[in-house]
C-alpha cells in the first residue's frame, strides 16, 4: 500500500514539469515531508470548465484534492479515509472506481513514500515496523497515477455553492519492484512522462488501452533508507524526517 509520502516542489516547479499552463490563483499548500491520508495534496488533472458541455476541450489543471476517494454515491466522506488506494489489478472491476478509472484520472507529484517493515528486537522480542523512505536515485519528482472523483455534500442546498463539491483522490498501487520489493510487496505505481498525456486525457475512456499504460512502475532506479520512526506520526513534519537512520 502507500500510506505515506513526501511532496514538498514548489508549485510553479510542477507547473512546469507537468506542463500546466494555469495554476488557480489563490491556492496554495505547504510542503510536506509527510503527507498522510485526508491531507489535500497536489493533483494533476484534465477536465472541462464548469459549466461547459463534454464537448469542449478539456484543460490541464494544477489543484488540491483530498487524498483518500469518496466515491460519487457515499452517503459519507469518512469512507474516503478507506480509499487511499486502489490496486491496479482490480480497480477496473470495483464499484468505488471503476467509472473514475474511465473519466477521471489523475498524476499525484512526490518526492518519493515511505514503506514499513517489521523489525524483531533482539533484547526485547517485541515487533515494531521501521520506516524506510523510497525515492529516484536521480531525485526526479515521481508521478504517481491516480483517480478522482467528485461528492455532492447533500447538506449544502446550492450546487453553485464551492462547499457544496468535495473533490477527493486515490493513488494507484502494484506489486512493488527494485529496492522498494526488499521492504513491502506493494508500491505506488508512477508513470514515465511519455504516458503523461494519454493517462490524463479524459477522452481516452478504453479500458484496456488504460491498464496498458500501468503494466509497470516508471523506469529508474529507487533508493531506500531507514528514517526515524517519528515519521509513524501524522502530525510530525519537516526535513529531518528524511534523515538516514541506523536502524
Amino acid at each position: 500500500m502507500c500510506g505515506r509520502y513526501a511532496s514538498t516542489r514548489d508549485p510553479e516547479d510542477l507547473a512546469r514539469h507537468f506542463h500546466v499552463a494555469d495554476r488557480p490563483v489563490g491556492e496554495s499548500l505547504a510542503p510536506s515531508w509527510n503527507v498522510a491520508p485526508t491531507d489535500d495534496v497536489w493533483a494533476v488533472l484534465e477536465r472541462t470548465a464548469h459549466g461547459e458541455d463534454d464537448t469542449a476541450p478539456a484543460r490541464r489543471e494544477l489543484r488540491p484534492l483530498r487524498w483518500g476517494l469518496v466515491p460519487s454515491w457515499a452517503k459519507d466522506v469518512k469512507i474516503g479515509a478507506r480509499m487511499i488506494n486502489a490496486r491496479v489489478e482490480t480497480l477496473h472491476e470495483k464499484p468505488a472506481f471503476r467509472r473514475a478509472f474511465t473519466r477521471r484520472r489523475c498524476l499525484l507529484p512526490a518526492d518519493g513514500f515511505y514503506e514499513w517493515q517489521p523489525v524483531k528486537a533482539e533484547d526485547t522480542g517485541r515487533t515494531r515496523k521501521q520506516p524506510y523512505f523510497i525515492h529516484p536515485e536521480d531525485g526526479r519528482v515521481m508521478a504517481l497515477a491516480g483517480l478522482y472523483e467528485y461528492w455532492r455534500d447533500p447538506q449544502v442546498k446550492a450546487d453553485e455553492d464551492p462547499t457544496a463539491w468535495l473533490m477527493t483522490c486515490t493513488v494507484i498501487t502494484t506489486d512493488a519492484t527494485d529496492a522498494a520489493g526488499r521492504v513491502h510487496p506493494r508500491m505506488p505505481l508512477a508513470l514515465t512522462e511519455d504516458r503523461y498525456d494519454a493517462w490524463l486525457d479524459p477522452a481516452h475512456q478504453d479500458p484496456d488501452e488504460l491498464r496498458a499504460l500501468l503494466r509497470s512502475p516508471a523506469d529508474g532506479r529507487l533508493e531506500v533508507r531507514p528514517v526515524s520512526p517519528a515519521v509513524n506520526d501524522a502530525r510530525n513534519d519537516g526535513p529531518h524526517l528524511l534523515d538516514p537512520i541506523t536502524p
